[in-house]
């Protein structure tokens, strides 16, 4: 029998975006959920963005609860946008957790995921992570409108059937109060104030030797769980964490929205349901040249324009957007 042990995880994609819409992100939440419920697995945080994914999970079978996730959601995508392939690299960072210590950091950095990389001023302003499904009642969350059980299967993962008391929003995400082990979770930061605490604290040296003091495994920090991450720059992700950066990018998600449903309509307009993987990969390398000519042109000869006059991209960014080698 297999060792049931807690582990951070980590999916990450360095060429393309893995969610390009705020569904996608619904979905992706929900496959990794399916996965660990049919494992008979315990989520306890999770933390989405655009190019990979952060997870802390209780479990027996992790190979198995990433493959699932990674299958599941990979159908998803390639159908929805005429894509083929395997999403995401082929492999996964994971991390054993162990002890107090170790268990809080890896909480705190998931957490705190929206703070990283500039998209948010708190845990609680990013929508896409589980910071908000703890302390509910002292924090006054409140629970969103449900969608009817019958009406659910549209949101998941196919072939895969759910008990009727793990709610589902109207949005169709699977709510992450039912899915996470949040009792347990709520243990490890004991009360919502020492919660609230942690989730505003800035990590430090200590933090690391604490970990260091409790066990031999490698001290989870900011630069061991992100390494590897698409455009994650830590001297950047430090700033963002002391509030001193400037949020004056354009998100992948904004950038994607704009491909998808501004350019892609335009480009090819006797399609009815448009996609980015509908355009042969020269096709798409000479849209990224564009859009980059055009951003370029409104930044620096200071022209008035809708999408790229007051936000700044990247060229990785766009190559990611885009899917372009």
């Amino acid at each position: 029998m297999n060792k049931t042990s807690i582990y951070h995880v980590c999916l990450a994609s360095h060429e393309e975006v893995m969610f390009r819409n705020p569904a996608d992100f619904y979905m992706g939440f929900n496959c990794l959920a399916a996965a660990a419920l049919s494992t008979e697995s315990h989520l306890l945080a999770d933390g989405f963005m655009t190019t990979h994914f952060h997870a802390l999970l209780q479990t027996a079978s992790l190979k198995e609860v990433m493959f699932r996730t990674r299958h599941a959601y990979s159908r998803y995508f390639n159908s929805k946008y005429s894509r083929t392939g395997r999403m995401a690299e082929r492999n996964y960072f994971s991390l054993e957790i162990a002890g107090y210590y170790h268990t809080l950091s890896a909480l705190n950095y998931i957490l705190r995921q929206g703070i990283h990389h500039g998209l948010a001023s708190t845990p609680f302003e990013y929508p896409h992570c589980s910071a908000n499904s703890y302390f509910c009642q002292a924090l006054g969350k409140t629970t969103p409108q449900i969608l009817p059980a019958k009406s659910r299967y549209r949101y998941l993962p196919s072939n895969i059937k759910l008990p009727k008391e793990y709610r589902m929003s109207v949005d169709g995400q699977l709510l992450r109060e039912d899915i996470l082990d949040v009792s347990w979770v709520e243990q490890i930061y004991v009360t919502p104030k020492s919660f609230l605490f942690h989730m505003t604290r800035i990590a430090s040296e200590k933090d690391i030797q604490e970990q260091k003091e409790e066990n031999q495994l490698p001290p989870v920090t900011l630069e061991t769980i992100e390494k590897g991450v698409p455009g994650f720059v830590l001297k950047e992700a430090q700033t963002f964490e002391k509030e001193r950066g400037v949020r004056n990018a354009m998100t992948d998600l904004e950038l994607c929205s704009y491909i998808d449903n501004e350019l892609l309509p335009r480009y090819l307009k006797n399609t009815l349901s448009p996609t980015l993987y509908m355009l042969p990969d020269s096709k798409r390398a000479e849209l990224a040249t564009w859009i980059w000519h055009k951003y370029n042109e409104v930044k620096y000869k200071n022209i008035p324009g809708k999408v790229f006059s007051s936000k700044t991209i990247t060229e990785p960014q766009l190559r990611r957007c885009m899917d372009v080698k």
